[in-house]
């Protein structure tokens, strides 16, 4: 009997599969962990280095500023030196970054600390979700990357956790708190090593041979992928990310992404002066309401991955999202804007599940780690500079005018996506890769199925 042959994007799930994932898994969770420990950090550190405002924005932006190179930089080196080496060193970096911060003294060598920590995990933001979305099968790929949001969330709720309970040791606790992100990121180093390259890759640069050993001995001896990954006579490059084909699939992964994570790093960065503002002096049973709402946000999320189109779900959640700070910008009750925050949170967690599915599904193997990188790039450099701002926003102009220009980020994000958005749901990596006029062409002919699903 002839064994059935499979494409790659259409392999059966294997171990194999899970362990790339529990890879990725773990830099989200030291991502999520990192930029979730500063906020509680901050609460010790500020007094004790009397920070001024503007250095408490620099440190709590400093590794979405570095996340902004990192992506950028690393997401097009992967394109050309390969996933693999990225992957690994990424997290070399992190290690040895997070173990120096116990040993600083002023607010300046923090910030460069946390530049190269944020740095790395950019690099990881392009690679690692790049390196999922090329092993994964088609059918499961939606739900095996927006898994990662989970864990991300997982690892700031962790880490608000874990601070709150060291921050009773004593003003100098937030030592331990910046040193314990080296414990998730150090076991990842480890765990890492032996990671293959990405066959995608390996073929669109000729190497047919190393990726078809990697096939077999990972996903399968019956498992196939169409060779002609990345040897069409029109080359690809970097700047096709802006060329007629592809610019309104960067602008839309940049500027939705940028919606997002605005207000989402901004509010939680800042979430105990927030919940002061609120009149929460003794806020730690809000917090934890909040963390669990952040939670099963993002595992609800997945089901409504599968549940509606990326278009419909990215449009809904950004109305939803629109509408709950909004009601959170005018409410003065503290009862009823708790209400609203926790709205809020849960569809921000839910929605949150789209950024780390619908960038690598936006373009071709040739250029996806550059594709990632950018639209990353431009996610954190914005989220940074709302991170940056809302502590001098607060003390100039309000809490309740703070959120209400939270909310008209929102809108443009909801605008920009009812403009731009692509549906990508039932496509394959390898028809994301045609060429020619294939970014337009993919949204034409599924057009009409758009229209049923919405």
């Amino acid at each position: 009997m002839t064994e059935r042959k499979f494409k790659m994007d259409d392999a059966p799930l294997n171990k194999f599969h899970f362990k790339i994932t529990a890879l990725t898994f773990g830099a989200n969770f030291s991502d999520g962990y990192t930029l979730g420990i500063i906020g509680m950090a901050l609460a010790l550190l500020s007094p004790e280095m009397n920070l001024s405002p503007m250095w408490e924005g620099l440190i709590g932006s400093s590794a979405l500023i570095g996340l902004f190179f990192g992506s950028l930089l690393l997401g097009g080196l992967s394109d050309r030196i390969g996933r693999q080496k990225i992957f690994l060193t990424n997290f070399l970096v992190i290690t040895i970054a997070s173990i120096l911060q116990f040993f600083v003294n002023d607010p300046a060598t923090l910030f460069i600390l946390r530049l190269m920590i944020g740095l790395a995990l950019g690099g990881d933001y392009a690679v690692g979700t790049t390196l999922l979305a090329e092993f994964a099968p088609k059918k499961y790929r939606g739900a095996l990357l927006a898994s990662l949001n989970i864990v991300w969330t997982v690892g700031y709720v962790v880490a608000n956790f874990v601070g709150f309970y060291l921050g009773k040791a004593g003003p100098e606790s937030w030592r331990w708190m910046l040193i314990s992100a080296a414990i998730p990121a150090f076991i990842v180093l480890i765990l890492r090593i032996g990671t293959p390259e990405s066959p995608r890759w390996l073929i669109s640069k000729g190497r047919i041979e190393e990726a078809q050993h990697i096939i077999r001995k990972h996903i399968g001896a019956n498992v196939e992928m169409d060779t002609n990954i990345g040897n069409s006579q029109a080359k690809t490059g970097f700047l096709d990310l802006f060329s007629k084909r592809l610019w309104k699939r960067t602008a839309f992964g940049g500027l939705f992404y940028v919606c997002q994570v605005i207000p989402y790093f901004a509010i939680y960065t800042f979430l105990p002066t927030i919940l002061k503002y609120m009149g929460f002096k003794e806020n730690f049973s809000v917090y934890m309401w909040l963390n669990i709402f952040l939670l099963v946000g993002a595992v609800v999320g997945l089901w409504f991955l599968e549940k509606f189109t990326r278009r419909g779900f990215t449009i809904g959640s950004f109305v939803l999202l629109v509408v709950s700070m909004f009601m959170l910008s005018i409410t003065s009750h503290p009862l009823l804007a708790i209400v609203f925050f926790l709205a809020f949170t849960f569809i921000m967690a839910a929605a949150t599940n789209l950024e780390f599915v619908y960038p690598s599904e936006l373009f071709p193997t040739e250029i996806r780690g550059s594709g990632i990188g950018v639209v990353t790039a431009i996610s954190r450099i914005g989220a940074a500079i709302g991170t940056f701002f809302l502590p001098v926003s607060m003390s100039s102009f309000g809490l309740h005018a703070t959120m209400g220009g939270m909310a008209v980020i929102l809108l443009i994000g909801t605008i920009i996506s009812i403009a731009w958005a692509p549906e990508t749901k039932s496509l394959s990596l390898s028809e994301v890769n045609s060429t020619g006029d294939s970014a337009h062409g993919m949204d034409e002919s599924l057009h009409s199925s758009i229209k049923e699903n919405l």
